[in-house]
């Protein structure tokens, strides 16, 4: 009896230990409730994508498939921190995050230094998608840290060069959401602008709490009592609907210039019903850039979720980690993330370069403006709506490559 006892104990031991090693454990830490819970579950969507066309082609390493779980964040730094520790506890190795925002980011990668630091065999990489603060790869950096998108300042940079040949954009107002990447569009949009047209004037400044402006009009009244016939804003979700359509209401045709606009639900939807307003944005791709490698990802996207396929790094973001994974022969994060430094990644919209100094990707960024379709420059619609997106200007990754002043500190070993 107690022979076959033992027996069982150790078949089971044996099928939980391979099932360890058959699965790579990844988890999706972003807001799923509250304000911005459509902007997370578009993301998680993304992610979820790309998790499951790895595993079903084989997965990593000759058949270990990754096993994703979901954690709503709400938002919140702390609420960010409990969810990184859960995930932890689970034995995740990847965190995808980005759409809560730089703080929230910040906090759940400084988590992660000191958990990696005192907990090496508990080690987690953060790959963040969305949330651009430049500091996540420049005073902040971390070796436990990887940004798959183009930083604000990389983002400025190429809607700059827009700016400079508009001669009609003369008044500018800065409004934002009032958090540090709020904060440093703001900034980054005064200093650049003057830099490339020292003709424009700044005429007005605010900042607002994010995700909680209901009424944007009285900003408005600001803005029209300003002369300003441009607007940058690093708003997003909700505040960047809710603006665009105060400002429609308000009868002011203004130009909008911001970095995620292509990739905010409702955004669309909001110019085209406002049909007033001139928003430019900036990302790495759009629906009508015509791209043979993107074009049969979109559509197996929508097949799955019927929606538009909108963001290619959040696509590109888990394929990325496992090349590294298969690259380096291992699912130890520390040898995932050296594998990771420099790589060289042929994406659905180009070649991509993971910059080992601060562990930022060159990726390239176009410029569009939300317009009506017209046949040629704009053939389809997003959202329903007969409005889509318009290129303006096409930037490669390697021409927004800027200085860092990241200082890495690394772990023995790296």
């Amino acid at each position: 009896m107690k022979r076959k006892l033992a027996c069982l104990i150790f078949a089971a031991l044996s099928s939980t230990q391979a099932s360890a090693q058959s699965t790579f454990k990844v988890a999706f830490i972003d807001p799923l409730s509250g304000p911005f819970a459509d902007i997370g579950e578009l993301m998680q969507s993304h992610i979820k994508f790309a998790v499951d066309d790895i595993n079903a082609k084989g997965g990593v390493l000759n058949g270990v498939k990754f096993e994703m779980m979901s954690i709503d964040n709400k938002l919140s730094p702390q609420e960010s921190l409990i969810a990184l520790q859960s995930a932890i506890d689970a034995g995740v190795r990847v965190v995808f995050t980005g759409g809560s925002g730089s703080t929230a980011v910040r906090a759940m990668v400084e988590a992660a230094n000191k958990n990696n630091e005192r907990n090496p065999d508990k080690a987690i990489l953060i790959v963040n998608h969305s949330s651009i603060d430049p500091e996540l790869t420049g005073k902040n950096c971390s070796f436990w840290h990887f940004m798959t998108d183009a930083n604000t300042t990389m983002k400025m940079k190429a809607l700059t060069s827009f700016m400079k040949e508009k001669q009609d954009i003369k008044k500018v107002y800065l409004l934002n959401q009032n958090y540090a990447h709020g904060q440093m569009w703001a900034k980054l949009g005064r200093e650049m602008l003057s830099a490339a047209r020292p003709d424009v004037q700044f005429v007005g400044e605010d900042l607002h709490p994010i995700g909680q402006v209901k009424d944007f009009s009285p900003y408005i009244a600001k803005i029209k009592a300003s002369g300003a016939d441009t607007v940058i804003t690093g708003n997003w979700g909700n505040d960047l609907s809710l603006l665009v359509k105060a400002a429609a209401e308000a009868g002011m045709n203004l130009r909008f210039i911001n970095h995620s606009a292509g990739g905010v639900p409702g955004t669309v939807l909001t110019v085209s019903q406002a049909k007033l307003g001139q928003l430019t944005w900036v990302g790495e791709w759009h629906q009508n850039v015509d791209s043979a490698k993107v074009a049969p990802v979109a559509a197996a996207y929508k097949q799955r979720f019927n929606k538009n396929f909108l963001a290619p790094r959040m696509d590109m973001s888990p394929r990325m980690i496992a090349a590294a994974i298969n690259q380096a022969k291992s699912t130890d994060p520390l040898k995932i993330a050296l594998a990771l430094e420099g790589m060289s990644y042929p994406s659905i919209v180009g070649d991509v370069t993971m910059r080992k100094e601060d562990h930022q990707l060159l990726l390239p960024q176009t410029v569009s403006t939300v317009a009506a379709v017209d046949g040629k420059t704009v053939k389809f619609g997003a959202e329903g709506t007969n409005y889509g997106f318009r290129t303006e200007k096409m930037v490669e990754g390697k021409d927004l490559a800027l200085p860092t002043e990241c200082r890495m500190r690394r772990p023995s070993g790296a």
